[in-house]
């Protein structure tokens, strides 16, 4: 296993750094080609990360030929034939986002099996909505052994209200409805930007989809769907996490391909901060002089609220910031454990249920430090550039799942960061 080591103390970052295609994008995109009856669909701009290569695992367990052009960042999905309605319990139970293969294979198929899903431990995230949405189309679900069974033989279009505008539950609900007889409304629907990519794709395979972005969509069922080629959207949570690197590090850094919209949250935060954020043709600029900056108080929501994805990271720039601030995650009820290892590189924090106080602008002090989910894990790397002295981070597993090369990149914009094996 490798691990990442940090010198830090006079850390400044500068210059420009490229974000990758959206990981949180990229899987249910991934899960919709299991739709195209007829040629075949090529996603290009596909970050190549481990949650990737578990995703293509999925859908290539469906008997579906699946090929992944890691040079051109390029996945070419053929899903024409005979497909399978069992998906691989090896790789389902190692990432949660593989339950969206749920909605498009039972749509397809009539019968899907898929298991419980695996992933981070930041929270029980229950599957209810999704079974509860696919049970109001007319499927029969069942679960046993571990495992949820879903039939039906033709799912009918009818109004869904959920319940909470999970981005997981909407995906999939989107995906079997495109096939459903009739008209599907959901209501309450998630508005993130990787929606609105879900929708994007699925229109161009033929399915009939509006409303993408807003909290009401309406899916009018087709007969067929078709392979395309499709370019997937930036990932506004890398970028994000760069901008806070950014913010923390009294940088100056051009954020190049992120999306001002995308990350419009974020960065009225950081302005509230007293962080210089400007738009440019080719991305967004970020300038700070950290000492300047002020506390500030954070809710997290799901969109168009402050992101919950983003929460570890900014809770690193709070350590920095002096002041008492305050992060109120909503989304998670086991989001903050990271900052129990920001305490061994003494950092003083106090949390109470959801709520978590940051009493920022004491000086961080290296120390080894274990990731404890994917954005945990970024967020104790940024620490470590601003802490003195040598920080370790271990548990790397976690930060392949969402980010590519993330220390050569932050190695270019002048880290001294680099990656060993645990035995070098």
């Amino acid at each position: 296993m490798d691990k990442i080591i940090i010198e830090g103390g006079n850390t400044r970052l500068s210059g420009q750094v490229t974000i990758e295609g959206a990981k949180n994008a990229v899987l249910p995109l991934l899960a919709a080609t299991i739709l195209a009856e007829e040629g075949k669909t090529t996603l290009t701009n596909v970050p190549i990360l481990s949650d990737v290569y578990t995703m293509n695992n999925v859908v290539r367990g469906l008997d579906v030929d699946v090929a992944f052009d890691e040079a051109n960042n390029q996945v070419t999905v053929d899903a024409t034939g005979d497909i399978l309605d069992v998906a691989p319990y090896e790789y389902v139970s190692k990432m949660r986002a593989s339950i969206v293969v749920l909605g498009p294979l039972l749509a397809r198929k009539g019968h899907a099996v898929v298991s419980m899903p695996g992933g981070c431990t930041i929270g029980s995230r229950p599957i209810d909505l999704h079974l509860k949405g696919l049970e109001a189309l007319g499927a029969e679900i069942t679960q046993t052994g571990g495992d949820i069974t879903a039939t039906a033989d033709k799912l009918k279009g009818t109004t869904i209200y959920m319940d909470f505008p999970s981005v997981g539950a909407t995906q999939n609900l989107m995906m079997a409805a495109t096939l459903a007889e009739g008209t599907t409304i959901i209501e309450n629907a998630a508005r993130e930007p990787e929606i609105v990519d879900l929708a994007v794709l699925l229109n161009k395979m033929g399915a009939k989809v509006r409303g993408a972005g807003t909290e009401t969509l309406t899916i009018v069922g087709v007969d067929s769907l078709h392979g395309v080629e499709h370019d997937v959207v930036q990932d506004r949570i890398e970028a994000g996490t760069f901008m806070v690197a950014a913010a923390m590090t009294s940088g100056d850094v051009l954020v190049k391909n992120a999306i001002w919209e995308h990350n419009r949250p974020l960065i009225s935060k950081l302005m509230e901060m007293g962080v210089e954020v400007t738009e440019e043709e080719n991305g967004i600029r970020v300038k700070s002089d950290v000492a300047k900056l002020k506390p500030v108080t954070v809710k997290t929501l799901p969109h168009p609220g402050f992101p919950t994805d983003m929460q570890a990271q900014f809770t690193a720039l709070m350590a920095v910031v002096s002041g008492e601030s305050t992060m109120i995650e909503t989304v998670f009820e086991n989001r903050f454990q990271h900052l129990e290892e920001m305490r061994r590189m003494g950092l003083r924090s106090e949390i109470m249920r959801d709520t978590a106080v940051i009493h920022g602008g004491e000086h961080l002090q290296g120390a080894p430090v274990m990731s404890t989910d994917l954005r945990a894990s970024a967020a104790l790397i940024l620490a470590g550039m601003v802490a003195d002295g040598v920080t370790t981070v271990s548990k790397l597993n976690h930060l392949d799942r969402g980010y590519y090369k993330f220390h050569e990149k932050l190695q270019a914009l002048g880290a001294t960061i680099r990656r060993v094996s645990e035995e070098g």
